[in-house]
């Protein structure tokens, strides 16, 4: 099982690594704040243009922080990768755009409306849209919001850290994705 992870991450670095190879005009890096609001989770994505209207990018997520203790814990992990591209109808890294992805996340979470959690791994894609505004040469500010759907394999559990299993299984979801507010460096 970990090896098709690590096998998943060498893909997205080796695209992007592609991506250099194929002397793209315009890189960016980008890290989306909201995403530092929940719970702290670090993220980071970095994309390049592929053409005057496509980019493609890889982009990573990692939360592995609790709080509180007992009872009373919270928590919102995750580890998670996704590959995608944007189309920007008028020129990439400004105004609207059109996008999807590829992801890939195992999750734990729980300890919010009550004390149990849940844990698992989601495979699926994603569809967002936003606009980006230049706020100089090198700064962007991109504003969007999109939903993804799959699989996701889960296991419920009474609390956090008890372990008492309650319930396990497989399911289709559809969840909110890419709510950004992000910064991009453009190089």
């Amino acid at each position: 099982m970990k090896t098709k992870k690590m096998n998943r991450i060498m893909s997205l670095t080796s695209g992007l690594l592609l991506c250099v190879v194929a002397s793209a005009q315009n890189y960016s890096v980008a890290t989306n704040v909201l995403d530092y609001v929940n719970l702290g989770t670090l993220n980071l994505e970095a994309s390049c243009g592929i053409g005057r209207q496509w980019t493609v990018s890889a982009g990573m997520k990692y939360n592995p922080f609790s709080f509180g203790e007992g009872k009373k814990e919270f928590a919102d992990k995750q580890r998670s990768v996704d590959a995608g591209a944007r189309f920007w109808p008028w020129h990439i890294y400004s105004g609207w755009w059109m996008g999807g992805k590829l992801k890939w996340q195992e999750y734990s979470r729980g300890g919010f409306e009550s004390v149990a959690a849940t844990e698992g791994d989601r495979f699926g894609g994603s569809l967002s849209a936003g606009y980006t505004f230049m706020l100089n040469t090198h700064l962007n500010l991109d504003i969007g919001m999109g939903l993804w759907g799959g699989y996701d394999k889960y296991v419920a559990y009474e609390c956090l850290r008890c372990g008492k299993k309650i319930q396990d299984g497989n399911k289709f979801f559809v969840l909110p994705n890419d709510i950004l507010l992000t910064i991009s460096y453009i190089f």
